[in-house]
């Protein structure tokens, strides 16, 4: 079988990867033992695995959207990404229709499933699977991480919205795409979207398809707090694109100028704020695997190609 290595960063999910260790442990050493299981020690630690894999390896990520997103920052021209949903958030997983999956199906997938190659985003050079966004919803992913432990997935979102909301203050920006201005006035938030959903779920791009060559950029402009609150139902419906303020524009290139620095994000995870937010794609660089067969025809192809054994990283 192709070389293969697990990340798992145990507190993803309040602690649900590392609840599931001992299962994935079990599962490995009984289909896949040349495969090895490494854990995350630290923020950026799964990176720095990555980057310790061996050049062709499939890098498995169990976790949520920070730990598949630190393995596509480190990701090399070789490597494919797998991953084992078990998160808060999850939108990386569900771009990849993973996110519903058992665990052990999806370990299934990560090692042996076929490879879909998805676009890659880039925000200078930090690369990004899902999404970029600045404003409000940056700031409410960067609020998420103080959340209680209880609440995953949306409602964690909600709980960190309603924190934020009593902040509000909009800054004035100006949106291109593709070099051409499509926006200018007060911003609500400016999402660049690779995938569907972000938050844990919220449907705010869903015309958005991660492998035909384009970002969609979703921008809200002056609301005020009950506007925030009134459109909420819309767009958790998916609905939110037949508001007058909202606008919509695909394209290869967006970039965003604030008259003030706005929290940034990708993936869920905070950037340092800034004046600017500009955003690339690049068609078809990122190599995610996707699909599932029998049980049965996974070992047989899995058997029909020699094992490489991974050593264990030296740190």
């Amino acid at each position: 079988m192709d070389p293969a290595v697990i990340v798992v960063n145990p507190v993803a999910g309040r602690g649900l990867a590392g609840s599931r260790i001992a299962r994935i442990k079990a599962w490995v050493h009984r289909w896949a033992p040349e495969v090895p299981v490494w854990t995350t020690e630290s923020p950026g630690h799964a990176s720095e695995l990555t980057r310790m894999s061996p050049p062709d390896a499939r890098v498995v990520a169990v976790g949520g959207d920070g730990t598949a997103h630190e393995v596509v920052r480190a990701l090399g021209p070789g490597q494919v990404l797998g991953l084992v949903p078990s998160g808060s958030g999850n939108d990386i997983a569900r771009m990849a229709g993973l996110h519903r999956m058992g665990l052990e199906r999806a370990l299934a997938t990560a090692l042996w499933g076929g490879i879909a190659r998805f676009d890659r985003g880039c925000v200078g050079n930090e690369p990004f699977a899902s999404s970029a966004t600045a404003g409000f919803d940056a700031a409410v992913a960067e609020r998420a991480e103080a959340a209680p432990g209880y609440l995953r997935g949306l409602p964690r979102y909600l709980w960190a919205l309603a924190s934020v909301l009593g902040d509000l203050e909009l800054p004035r920006a100006i949106a291109l795409v593709d070099g051409k201005e499509v926006y200018s006035g007060p911003m609500l938030l400016g999402a660049v979207m690779n995938s569907t959903t972000y938050g844990g779920g919220f449907p705010i791009a869903p015309m958005a398809r991660p492998d035909d060559g384009r970002m969609e950029f979703i921008w809200a402009g002056a609301f005020g707090r009950a506007g925030v609150l009134g459109i909420l139902p819309r767009l958790l419906l998916g609905r939110h694109l037949g508001h007058a303020r909202v606008g919509h524009r695909g394209g290869m290139n967006v970039r965003i100028v604030f008259d003030r620095p706005v929290q940034l994000q990708t993936d869920g995870e905070a950037l340092p704020a800034s004046d600017i937010l500009e955003v690339s794609i690049e068609p078809g660089a990122l190599p995610v695997a996707t699909d599932y067969g029998s049980r049965e025809s996974l070992r047989a192809r899995a058997e029909k190609k020699p094992i490489t054994v991974v050593p264990e990283p030296t740190l």
